[in-house]
């Protein structure tokens, strides 16, 4: 099975995995494992409520396309944010290390100087 259909379905229950929870809405695991499975989801509210909107699907196979497109509008939203992020992100710029270092041992000298002078006085 592909990542893609992993993504969108790994949060929805952490007992039963998404390749199975697949299976299960194609109708393609035994009776013993489809109560297994109905089992888990109902002591989850929010799985279960879930698993009955997977379920009005009239085409099972229509599942696998709305997970891949799902998946797929995530990915390209999240990376959307990411690259603003990294756009809004200040750059490593050596230049201005250096820059900070010379003033702060500019300001070093000049209190060393003017400490000195006042003393000698």
């Amino acid at each position: 099975m592909s990542e893609n259909f992993k993504d969108i379905l790994s949060h929805l229950s952490t007992e039963v995995d998404q390749e199975t929870l697949l299976l299960y809405l194609q109708g393609k695991l035994s009776e013993e494992k489809k109560h297994e499975v109905e089992k888990k989801l109902m002591q989850n509210e929010f799985a279960d409520e879930a698993l009955e909107g997977l379920q009005e699907f009239k085409d099972k196979d229509q599942i696998n396309y709305m997970v891949e497109m799902l998946n797929r509008d995530l990915k390209k939203k999240t990376a959307k944010k990411k690259a603003r992020r990294e756009k809004m992100r200040i750059k490593d710029q050596p230049w201005l290390y250096v820059s900070i270092l010379i003033l702060i041992l500019l300001i070093i000298i000049c209190y060393v100087v003017i400490h000195r002078y006042l003393v000698s006085k």
